[in-house]
C-alpha cells in the first residue's frame, strides 16, 4: 500500500474544515477533501436515526494512519466517530511523491 485515506464523517461543514485544517497543518495529511452534505441513516442506541453529514477524506501515508486517527478522535464532536482507513494500492507517481513530501513521520500533536 502506497497511500492511505483516513475517512471520517462530521456533523457540520465547519467541523469538517476544522479537522481538515488541523491535520494538514500538523502534517498528518497532505490533503483533506470534504464532501457533503450526505444523508446518513444509522442505528444509534437502539433507534434508527438519520442526519446530514460531511465526509472528510484525509490523504496520508500508511505509517501515519494510526496517529491521524488518534488526532481526529481528539477533535471530533461525536461520541463514537466513524474513522476508517482505506488502502490505496497504486497511484500517480508524481502525486505520491508530492504527498510523501507534505507529511512528516514525526508530527507534532
Amino acid at each position: 500500500m502506497e497511500l492511505a485515506i483516513v475517512r471520517t464523517t462530521t456533523a457540520s461543514c465547519a467541523e469538517a474544515e476544522q479537522i481538515g485544517t488541523a491535520v494538514v497543518h500538523g502534517r498528518l495529511a497532505a490533503c483533506v477533501q470534504i464532501t457533503g452534505p450526505i444523508r446518513s441513516i444509522y442505528r444509534w442506541k437502539g433507534t434508527v436515526e438519520s442526519s446530514d453529514e460531511w465526509i472528510c477524506d484525509c490523504k496520508t501515508v500508511p505509517e501515519l494512519a494510526d496517529t491521524l486517527m488518534e488526532r481526529i478522535k481528539t477533535l471530533h464532536s461525536y461520541e463514537v466517530p466513524e474513522i476508517i482507513v482505506l488502502p490505496v494500492m497504486r497511484g500517480h507517481a508524481a502525486y505520491l511523491t508530492w504527498l510523501r513530501g507534505e507529511v512528516d513521520d514525526r508530527p507534532a500533536l
